[in-house]
Parts: C-alpha cells; sequence; structure tokens
C-alpha cells in the first residue's frame, strides 16, 4: 500500500492502460491520458433521498459505493421498503472488486442483504458500520459468507486497479467517511452525506486539511451531498442539542421520554449524560435502539456512566423525576415503541399527565402525517409533548451552502456530479458550483442509470443507460410486487372489492349471482344497489348464455364490464371487480 501523496507518481511512473507495463516518468502519463476512461453509474440516489449506490468501473474492474434502501410512499400499499435494481451488478459481478461504504445509515446500508444475496462482495466500511452491517448479516444468515474488513479513517485499501482512502467527516451518525478514489487516471472524490462541525461530540472534526491536499495534487471530480444545498450558512453543531436536553431535563419533575434517530449514537449519548448530570437513571426500550446501543458501547463509541443504564421493568419502580426512558419511534412508524405508547399497547409504559415526550428529530418527507397522529394522541392522554417547532431538539447531519463551498473550494475538481437528492436540491448544486466558477460543460446532472463517462480531459453521458430502477421489498418477498399488484392495492385501499359468484350447470345460470363485497358499501344499509347489481350481473351473463358461448373468459370479461359501468355511473366509484364462476 502506497500514502496517497505518492500514488500520483506511482501510476505516472509505472502503470498502463491495463495496470502492467512501466511507462517512463519522464512522459507524464501521456499514454495513459489517450487511452484511459472512467465510468460513474448512478443506480439510486437521485431525484429521490433513499437508496444510495453509485458503481465506478475502470481498467475492466468495478467497485461500488453504498447500498441503501429507500422509503416507501403513501401509495405503496403494503410494500416494506424499496432498494435499487442491481441487474447492471449481477452481469458484471465477476469485475466487481468491493462494496465501500461511506456510513451506517438505512440509505446507505439498508439494501445489503438483499443485494448480497444477488452478488457476493467484500465489504470495506469503519468500525461501527461494519457493527450494524453485522446485525443485518445475522438476521439474514449471511455473515459467514460474507467478507466484512474494516477500514480506520485515514487509512487507504487497494482493491484492484482502485485504491481507496477513507477520509473523516461529521454526519449524524458516528464513523462516517467520505472516500477519495485514486487511480491511473487521477482521484475522484465521493463525500457521502457530511457536515463541518467543529464541536462534534467525540472530538474529531472533518479532516478539511486532507481535502485540501487532494485539491492541490488535482482531483478529477467530485461527487457530493445536496441534501441541505438549498439552505443558506452552516448547520448548526450537534452539541446545541446537547444544552437543549440539559435546559429540559434540569428541574423537571416529570418522567422523560426521548425519542431520536436510533442510529444518531451522539445524539443518545447526549441523552444519557444530561440524565446522569441530573441524576436521573436511562432505560432503553426498541429493538434497534437496544441494538445499536449494544454495538456501540461495545465498540467504545459510546461511554456510559456506571450505574446509569437499567432495565426497562426496574426503572417503573423509580420515581417519576428520576426516569429517562430513549425509545425508537421518532418517525411515528407503526409498532415502535414510542408508537404503542401513544396507543396503549406498550407492555411496559403507560403514558398519560406526569410524562414528558422530546421528539429529538425532524421529518423524514412523508412521515409528516404519522408523526402528526403520534403527537395528537399523546396530547389527548394528557402528555406534555415537546418537539422541534418550540425547542432546538434536532440538527442536520447535512452540509449546508457555505460548508459545500467550502468542499469545493478545497478540492477544485475539474468535474462535478451532485449526488444525493431530489430534482431541485441537484439542479442547485449544479448551480452552486458554477458560483464557484465552473465551466457548466463539466459539470453532469445525473439520472439513476446514466453511464457517465471520463477522460482526462472530458465528462459525457453515453447514449446507452445500465439497467436501473427500483425493486419492491414486500415481507419476505424481493421484486415479486410490481407495478399491476400495486395499482389492484391501490383500488383496494380506495373503493373496496365486490366479487360476483355465478353458477354454470351445463352452460346455464341456474342461480342469481351471489354478491359480496369489502371495502365498498355497508350492505345492509344498500339493500336496492345489491338487488340491481345481481341484476345487472345477470343480464351480462345471460347475453353471453344464449349466444352458446363456452368461453369463461368472455363470460367474466361481459360481467365484469357491465358491473363496472352500472357502479361508476351510479356512485362515481370504482372497486375491483372479480367474477368467479363455477361450474358444477
Amino acid at each position: 500500500m502506497l500514502p496517497p501523496v505518492c500514488l500520483r507518481a506511482f501510476f505516472l511512473k509505472s502503470t498502463t492502460t491495463d495496470g502492467e507495463l512501466c511507462v517512463p516518468a519522464e512522459k507524464k502519463g501521456l499514454y495513459l491520458i489517450l487511452a484511459e476512461k472512467m465510468k460513474i453509474i448512478p443506480l439510486g440516489g437521485l431525484d429521490e433521498i433513499g437508496k444510495n449506490m453509485t458503481v465506478y468501473e475502470h481498467g475492466g474492474e468495478m467497485i461500488v459505493v453504498d447500498c441503501g434502501m429507500g422509503f416507501p410512499g403513501d401509495d405503496m400499499y403494503g410494500i416494506d421498503l424499496i432498494i435499487p435494481d442491481v441487474t447492471y451488478l449481477v452481469k458484471n459481478k465477476s469485475r466487481i472488486r468491493g462494496l465501500f461504504i461511506t456510513h451506517g445509515h438505512e440509505d446507505h446500508i439498508g439494501a445489503i442483504p438483499y443485494v448480497l444475496k444477488q452478488v457476493n462482495m467484500p465489504i470495506y466500511c469503519t468500525r461501527l458500520t461494519a457493527g450494524l452491517i453485522k446485525l443485518k448479516l445475522e438476521e439474514h444468515g449471511l455473515l459467514k459468507s460474507t467478507k466484512l474488513i474494516t477500514v480506520e479513517a485515514g487509512e487507504m485499501i487497494r482493491v484492484g486497479k482502485f485504491y481507496v482512502e477513507f477520509i473523516h467527516v461529521n454526519h449524524s451518525i458516528a464513523d462516517s467517511v467520505a472516500f477519495a478514489i485514486h487511480t491511473s487516471m487521477g482521484v475522484i472524490v465521493h463525500t457521502g452525506d457530511f457536515k463541518i462541525d467543529s464541536t462534534p461530540i467525540d472530538g474529531a472534526v472533518i479532516d478539511l486539511g486532507r481535502f485540501g491536499e487532494l485539491g492541490k495534487e488535482g482531483v478529477l471530480a467530485l461527487l457530493a451531498d445536496s441534501t441541505n444545498v438549498e439552505r443558506p450558512g452552516y448547520t448548526m453543531s450537534e452539541r446545541v442539542v446537547g444544552k437543549t436536553f440539559h435546559r429540559l431535563f434540569t428541574g423537571c419533575k416529570q418522567r422523560i421520554i426521548v425519542t431520536t434517530f436510533a442510529s444518531n449514537v451522539h445524539r443518545i449519548q447526549q441523552v444519557i449524560d444530561a440524565a446522569a448530570d441530573c441524576g436521573r437513571k436511562v432505560a432503553v426500550t426498541g429493538r434497534s435502539m437496544e441494538n445499536i446501543m449494544k454495538v456501540a458501547t461495545e465498540l467504545g463509541y459510546m461511554k456510559v456512566p456506571k450505574n446509569t443504564v437499567v432495565d426497562i421493568n426496574k426503572i417503573k419502580s423509580l420515581p417519576l423525576e428520576k426516569q429517562v426512558i430513549v425509545t425508537t419511534g421518532s418517525q411515528g412508524e407503526e409498532m415502535s415503541a414510542l408508537y404503542r405508547m401513544a396507543f396503549s399497547q406498550h407492555r411496559q409504559i403507560d403514558v398519560g399527565p406526569g410524562d414528558r415526550v422530546i421528539i429529538s428529530a425532524s421529518a423524514i418527507p412523508g412521515n409528516e402525517k404519522t408523526i402528526g397522529r403520534v403527537i395528537n394522541e399523546l396530547f389527548r392522554k394528557g402528555v406534555d409533548v415537546i418537539y422541534n417547532k418550540s425547542d432546538p431538539l434536532h440538527v442536520s447531519g447535512h452540509a449546508c451552502q457555505e460548508e459545500l463551498k467550502i468542499i469545493h473550494a478545497l478540492t477544485r475538481p475539474k468535474f462535478f456530479i451532485p449526488l444525493h437528492g431530489e430534482q431541485r436540491m441537484l439542479r442547485r448544486h449544479v448551480n452552486l458550483a458554477m458560483e464557484m466558477g465552473m465551466d457548466r460543460r463539466n459539470i453532469i446532472l445525473p439520472e439513476i442509470g446514466n453511464v457517465i463517462e471520463l477522460t482526462t480531459k472530458t465528462i459525457k453521458v453515453a447514449d446507452a443507460p445500465a439497467p436501473s430502477g427500483e425493486v419492491l421489498v414486500d415481507g419476505s418477498g424481493v421484486g415479486d410486487v410490481g407495478s399491476v399488484v400495486l395499482r389492484d392495492r391501490k383500488i383496494l385501499a380506495e373503493d373496496g372489492m365486490v366479487v360476483l359468484i355465478l353458477n354454470i350447470q351445463n352452460g346455464q345460470l341456474i342461480t342469481d349471482p351471489e354478491v359480496i363485497t369489502r371495502g365498498f358499501i355497508y350492505v345492509k344499509e344498500s339493500e336496492e344497489l345489491m338487488r340491481e347489481l345481481k341484476e345487472v350481473a345477470k343480464n351480462a351473463a345471460l347475453t353471453v348464455i344464449g349466444k352458446r358461448s363456452r368461453d369463461m373468459g368472455e363470460l367474466r370479461g361481459a360481467v365484469k364490464s357491465a358491473v363496472s359501468g352500472y357502479l361508476f355511473k351510479h356512485t362515481k366509484r370504482s372497486p375491483m371487480v372479480i367474477p368467479v364462476v363455477n361450474k358444477l
């Protein structure tokens, strides 16, 4: 392994396009410049928040950065999560040298178990990230078959023709890194999620010095987080939240229940510190919270004062002013611990007057209604609820405009590709790069599946895209739910279902059709409509039977069409109509 400062000289002196023959140093890598090409293929994380995955391809070899899940929208009935379409990786699995993970958030690691079942590849990440990935691999029975390599920030790993340097950054989860991907063509900086926090909880500030050194040496391309590009100024330090906790804990006579993202180890650390300073005990509830605290404590990323954390069943015996409960449910998720408390479904904790609930998180887009429902129910029970609208209880883990400008100024890239954001964010980041002096011709506004081709002098999008898209996960089923199934679920959810049972014997309808409805109307109050439905279905069936047709498909189609038309005309609703033909 070569130190970063030696890499440029190494590639110029000793590497050709196939990585084997020597090139005289005095040629200054001319032969490389003429022949080499890098491909960058985003398979997720664009026009969306989540599902982050980017492929780097060079010299016939590939590495993958991040492997995240996406969150289903309100119209994706029954869907648990969304993962990237990795058809391109499956087709090229022999060329993949490794999966590199920037940090342990679900939108960067959540798809790993599902992808590894299709493409087994070694995973390179920092220690805390590895601990969280292990939990997923154990759950899916993949731990023994997966090669998981831990790398510390400041170190570099060689895989094939790639040298990948881990650079420490600040984010809302510990042990986050950016990557400097060194190749014979030059260096590509992939920031991952980051912000610049001058007073981080663990004392480890972002390594801006290394970004500056890379900029002086020459950065071929920058791929950067766009989440907060619309926000001016700087993101506040995590310590601001800690000060709020101390203020809300001090002198409080109520039991305190705090919910936050389970992965935000530093946030949880500040809750524990505030509790200890105020003489309170802490209990934890919620599977993900318990797992992450266990991993973070074992690895040394969380320091718990002796005798501060107690079992959830034991804390109830303490006076209210001595209790702090840390729980999952910051997004209002059904079955989360806070949700179950709010709706009186939690086995150990009943909430009501005398409780203070602190929601230390912001809503992921799309979750506002579910969070609001939980907050309203807590208020209904007489709980004192404190959330971000009234107190600074959450700070972002993403860089605002001035922080992004600093990274652009330090790295001074030749080419730029915005990542991690919705369309408006990506376009705003393009504008920011241009404000920093970049030529628009050197910037690519990417789409999922784009094959972005770089040489040392040019950047363009290839004509043929890579296979890409989204794969829906429903329970144990992966990819078996598509647009047709989702359309049917939408109809069932919005308008319900009408089933018509037709009994046919010797080609004749021997009874009146039977009508069964679910989620459409209340039958006892709609007897007239039910009689008319039977008549419409009967007439449609007799029309087909009168033609002496033996085609049951034609019979079902005629009944469905007639009933659907009648229902829309008279109710302005379009339930799912299912004719069932019994041949007796």
